[in-house]
Parts: C-alpha cells; sequence; structure tokens
C-alpha cells in the first residue's frame, strides 16, 4: 500500500486581523524590522457583525515571502503581536482588495488610499482593475469628457492626475491612451464642424 503523501500546508502569503486595543504601539516596527513585504490595510471601523452589531476596530494584515512558511512560524509572529491566529492567503491581489472591500459592495467601503505597502510592496500591481473594471473607468472617462467638453487630451491627464489619481490616472498612462486620445480627437472635430455648419447657417 503506497505511503499517503502529507498535506503541505505552508505558503508564501499569510494574512491576520490585528486589534488596536490589544496591540503594542511598536506593531509595525516589530513587522519592518523583519524586513519582509507587508501590506495594512485601512483601520476597518464600519464593519457590521450578521446580528447588526458593529465589528470591533481593526486591520487586515498581509505577510508576502520569497519562500513558504509554515503556520507555526507565523504563529509565532501573532503571539508576539498579541494578534488572533494567521490564515494562509491564497491569492495576495485579492486580500489587498479585500482590505478596501472593492469587489464586496455590500459592506462598508474604505479608501483604497489609506492602503499602505511596506518592504517594497508594488501596491498598484496588486490593486490593477479588472477587464470589466477598466471598462467601466472607460466609460466613466468617456462620460466626463461629454459632460465637461473636453477637446484635449492634455485636459484629461491633468484633471486625472489631480482629482482621480488612483483609478484614471493609472489607465491612461499604461494602456488605455490612445483609445481615450482618439475618443477626445474625434469630439473635436465634430465640435468644429458644428461651429462651421453653424457659421454657413449665419
Amino acid at each position: 500500500m503506497a505511503e499517503k503523501k502529507s498535506t503541505d500546508n505552508r505558503s508564501r502569503n499569510w494574512t491576520f486581523v490585528l486589534y488596536e486595543d490589544s496591540a503594542p504601539d511598536t506593531w509595525r516596527q516589530v513587522l519592518d524590522d523583519m524586513h519582509i513585504e507587508w501590506v495594512e490595510s485601512p483601520w476597518h471601523d464600519k464593519d457590521i457583525n450578521a446580528d447588526g452589531q458593529p465589528k470591533k476596530k481593526h486591520k487586515h494584515i498581509l505577510l508576502l515571502f520569497a519562500g513558504k512558511k509554515s503556520y507555526d512560524q507565523i504563529k509565532e509572529i501573532t503571539d508576539v503581536l498579541n494578534q488572533p491566529i494567521p490564515q494562509r492567503c491564497h491569492n495576495a491581489k485579492a486580500m489587498v482588495r479585500y482590505m478596501a472591500h472593492l469587489d464586496n459592495p455590500e459592506k462598508a467601503q474604505y479608501d483604497p488610499s489609506c492602503i499602505i505597502p511596506h518592504g517594497g510592496v508594488d501596491l498598484a500591481e496588486l490593486l490593477r482593475p479588472s477587464c470589466s473594471e477598466r471598462y467601466t473607468l472607460i466609460r466613466e472617462m468617456i462620460d466626463y469628457i461629454r459632460s465637461a467638453g473636453v477637446t484635449e487630451f492634455q485636459d484629461l491627464v491633468d484633471y486625472a492626475s489631480s482629482e482621480r489619481f488612483d483609478d484614471w490616472f493609472p489607465l491612461l498612462c499604461d494602456n488605455s491612451s490612445y483609445f481615450i486620445g482618439q475618443y477626445i480627437k474625434s469630439q473635436r472635430h465634430r465640435s468644429m464642424s458644428i461651429q462651421r455648419e453653424d457659421g454657413e447657417d449665419d
């Protein structure tokens, strides 16, 4: 009879909940001193239990390691911080998005800009929008272009840089600039055509 293989419960990514009233004042320094990549959520102070009662104020912490770590290794960390037991994280991107409840509209919403990366975490990559979210953001830009009468790409970029830096601006920098630029160009030509027609009617 073949020997049953043992299950590998180790993981490169772990998460735990941190409560303000039980964490030491130096909890961030404790994690920073480990020289690992980690992410902290905003304070979740508007969450509600199933019975309608408010949840205790807390943060979600994500620990990212270069190699696999065991439950016991991570529990040593949560014990030092006097926090509940850790859990394996199967998807780091999904966990970071959960920190602001981006995919849970039924839950209290938190500002993604208040998610704090440590140790060199590329937060922009972890928060990169899905295809459907990109299309929604592009539609928002189109609506803004039409309502604000934008006729120059620079004007939209300036607006996105100052007012929509976390969602529109990365799209314009990375992969949507050509499409949006062509849309603005088309709107500008249409506006000029209408002005010429109005002038001819006079």
